[in-house]
């Protein structure tokens, strides 16, 4: 047995509930309970129905993570839990959970940064982080571009999304092609039957709009552009060929945030880049941005697609890291903050 802490990871921030269990870089067990099903009637995350699923799934899914890694709750060291950004109401439950168990076991507990997290992660299954790092997260609610010489203590925003996220515009074509939320893994799939024949736009990559936002994403005019070429088709009523305006859309996507990741390596001096977030699971996603980092000479560190989603394992990933470099542990009192900047890795 590792003489390692063991750190228990809590992630309610939107609609999984996750937990893991991690000693120094190495994952030893997890669990995971998702309601994207009671939501996708919907067509998109409703936060109350999220937040009573949390109260639902979270002893359940303690216990299932325990009894992978084969400890008991008694035996964890320190507790880390999500603490923002995202849903109010989802967020408290997971770090209520948190302070109670930490009250209970008279372990320390962390609330730790959401963005963060999705770049710790990457130690599980790549080893630590060089340092500084360039990192690329995209996801439902987040296209950001970081820059992290110290992923406990010192994260440097440089980009974000001025409107939709990489992942809602994903959600929202989805749901003009008559595909089934979530949108991301649907367009991949129906991507990969297309081809790219459609040059929808790539917004804030030319002209006074990429001086003004270097780093930033749009994909707002994107998404619109999308819906009005399905549109005059439906209009002139010809078929609408979804695998190709999949295959379109996605290029137009995958093309902006890896030109703008390999730009913002290169200004700053980076070369390594990690991605994460649950767009980071997108087949295309990957395979543009390998080929353009072996193009400039950047390492590219993608986690397994299980890991770029929420989880608890990033949590706990980033919590380990944090014991490990002996950073002060959060008050009992630490809030939920739904707009937590990723300047602040800990509550």
């Amino acid at each position: 047995m590792s003489d390692q802490p063991l750190v228990l990871g809590i992630e309610t921030s939107c609609d999984e509930t996750g937990v893991g269990l991690v000693r120094g870089t190495t994952l030893v067990g997890e669990s995971l309970a998702s309601s994207v099903d009671e939501h996708a009637r919907f067509g998109g995350v409703v936060p109350e129905v999220a937040s009573r699923a949390h109260l639902d799934a979270m002893v359940p899914t303690l216990q299932r993570a325990c009894a992978s890694a084969g400890v008991r709750l008694a035996d964890v060291d320190a507790i880390a839990v999500t603490a923002g950004p995202g849903l109010a109401g989802a967020l408290l439950v997971g770090v209520a959970a948190a302070k109670a168990l930490a009250l209970s076991l008279g372990v320390p507990v962390y609330g730790v940064n959401h963005l963060a997290a999705h770049v710790a992660v990457d130690q599980l299954q790549h080893g630590p982080l060089p340092e500084p790092t360039m990192a690329l997260l995209v996801s439902g609610g987040h296209s950001s571009l970081l820059l992290v010489p110290d992923v406990t203590a010192d994260v440097r925003p440089l980009g974000a999304t001025i409107d939709d996220a990489a992942g809602e515009a994903f959600d929202k074509v989805a749901r003009v092609l008559g595909l089934p939320f979530p949108g991301g893994p649907h367009v991949d799939r129906a991507a990969a039957d297309g081809e790219v024949v459609i040059d929808f736009p790539r917004g804030l990559t030319s002209g006074r709009d990429l001086e003004r936002h270097r780093y930033d994403f749009s994909f707002s005019g994107l998404k619109t552009a999308v819906a009005r070429w399905v549109e005059a088709r439906e209009a002139a009523g010809e078929p609408v060929p979804v695998a190709d305006v999949a295959a379109s859309f996605q290029e137009a996507v995958v093309d902006v945030l890896t030109r703008k990741a390999l730009l913002a390596c290169r200004e700053n001096g980076v070369d390594h880049l990690v991605i994460g977030g649950g767009v980071a699971a997108n087949s295309r996603l990957r395979a543009l941005a390998q080929r353009r980092c072996d193009d400039a000479g950047v390492t590219l560190r993608v986690p397994r697609p299980a890991l770029c989603t929420d989880n608890g394992a990033m949590v706990a990933a980033l919590g380990a890291e944090l014991v490990s470099r002996g950073r002060l542990p959060s008050d009992l009192g630490l809030p939920a903050d739904s707009s937590m900047p990723v300047t602040e890795v800990t509550a």
